[in-house]
C-alpha cells in the first residue's frame, strides 16, 4: 500500500508528458486518461501578470503635396489642396511635405495652402505649423519658408520637435526653405509608442554630397535620441536607389540605425519611388509592415491629373507590445 502514492504520480506524470509531446507536434500512437478518484482536487493559482494589449493596424500616409505657390509648385495647389484635405480623412496617420502656411503678409500669388488641409483634415492632433522665416532667420537668412513638415492623426502625439539642415544645396532653390525632419512620438495604445519622423531631403539632382550630410545628421539624431525605441521614418527622400551614390547612402542610414525599407520588405513593385518609409521594432514594441501601396488613383481630378507632382504612398503597419 506504501507505494500506491508514487506509482500514481508517476502515471499522472507519464500522462502529462505525454500530452506535451502531442502539443509540440510529435504524433501519439495511445492515449492514457487518468482519473484521480482518491487524490484532492488542486485550484491553479491566479495569474499575476496582465497580458499585453492587443496589437493594432495603423494606416500611414506619407504625402509631398506640392503646397508652393502655384507659380513655383509642380502642380495646381490652389485647386488640389481643397481635394486633397477630405481625403487624409480615411487614414490614421499622415505626414505631409511641402505643406506650409500662408505668411499674413503674402501678396496675391504668395499663398501656400496648409491652412486649407487644417480646414478640410478631420483629426483630434494636428501639428503646430512653423512660421515662415521670410528671410529673417539669422541662421538662414535665404530662406522665406519654413520646413513644410507637417503631420495629422487620429492617435496623440507629443509635441513635435524639428531640426533643419544644417547645409543646403542651391542647385534646386533647397536654400530658400528651412527643409529638415521633424519627430514627435505617437502613443498608438497602451504600452504602443512609437518615434515618427517626417522628413524632406535636400532635392538637387547633383547635391550628394549635401544629401550624405541630410543622412548623417538623421542617423545621429535617431541613435542618441530613439536609442532603442520603436521607429518609423516616411518623407520625401530624393534617393533613387537605381544610381549612386543615393542608393549606397540608403542602404548606409538603414544599416546604421537599425531601420527596414517597407517597400523592400513587401517587395513592393515601385523600389526606385523616392517617396519612402522605413520603420524597426523596440523598446517593447514589435513592428511589422503588412501592406505598401501606391494611393494615387484615389488622390487623382475628375480630370485625370493627379493631386501633386508626388503620388501618396500607404504603409499599413501592425504594432503590438511585447
Amino acid at each position: 500500500m506504501k507505494l500506491l502514492a508514487p506509482l500514481l504520480a508517476l502515471v499522472i506524470l507519464a500522462a502529462t508528458c505525454s500530452s506535451a509531446d502531442t502539443d509540440a507536434g510529435l504524433s501519439a500512437t495511445t492515449t492514457t486518461t487518468v482519473t484521480p478518484t482518491t487524490l484532492a482536487p488542486t485550484t491553479a493559482a491566479p495569474s499575476t501578470t496582465a497580458p499585453p494589449p492587443p496589437a493594432v493596424q495603423v494606416d500611414l500616409l506619407i504625402y509631398n503635396v506640392a503646397g508652393l505657390p502655384d507659380a513655383l509648385s509642380g502642380s495646381e495647389p490652389a485647386t488640389n489642396t481643397p481635394l486633397i484635405g477630405p481625403l487624409l480623412n480615411d487614414y490614421d496617420l499622415v505626414l505631409v511635405q511641402e505643406s506650409w502656411l500662408t505668411p499674413q503678409n503674402a501678396a496675391v500669388g504668395q499663398e501656400t495652402y496648409h491652412e486649407i488641409l487644417l480646414d478640410l483634415a478631420d483629426f483630434d492632433h494636428q501639428s503646430e505649423s512653423l512660421a515662415a522665416p521670410q528671410g529673417i532667420n539669422a541662421d538662414r537668412p535665404s530662406a522665406l519658408l519654413s520646413d513644410g513638415l507637417n503631420r495629422f492623426g487620429h492617435d496623440p502625439f507629443t509635441p513635435v520637435e524639428r531640426q533643419r539642415w544644417l547645409t543646403c544645396g542651391i542647385a534646386s532653390a533647397d536654400c530658400f526653405s528651412l527643409k529638415g525632419f521633424s519627430v514627435a512620438t505617437t502613443t498608438f495604445a497602451d504600452g504602443i509608442e512609437v518615434d515618427i519622423y517626417n522628413l524632406h531631403l535636400d532635392a538637387g539632382r547633383e547635391d550628394f554630397g549635401i544629401r550624405e550630410e541630410n543622412v548623417a545628421e538623421l542617423t545621429v539624431h535617431i541613435l542618441e535620441n530613439s536609442d532603442g525605441r520603436a521607429v518609423i521614418v516616411g518623407g520625401d527622400f530624393n534617393l533613387h536607389l537605381d544610381r549612386d551614390p543615393d542608393a549606397d547612402q540608403f542602404a548606409g542610414l538603414l544599416a546604421d540605425a537599425g531601420l527596414t525599407d517597407a517597400c523592400t520588405e513587401l517587395a513592393c513593385d515601385e523600389p526606385n519611388r523616392i517617396d519612402k518609409v522605413i520603420y524597426r521594432s523596440g523598446d517593447g514594441v514589435t513592428i511589422a509592415a503588412l501592406e505598401w501601396k501606391n494611393e494615387a488613383p484615389t488622390f487623382t481630378r475628375d480630370d485625370g491629373e493627379p493631386l501633386s507632382d508626388h503620388d501618396p504612398v500607404l504603409v499599413r503597419f501592425e504594432l503590438a507590445a511585447t
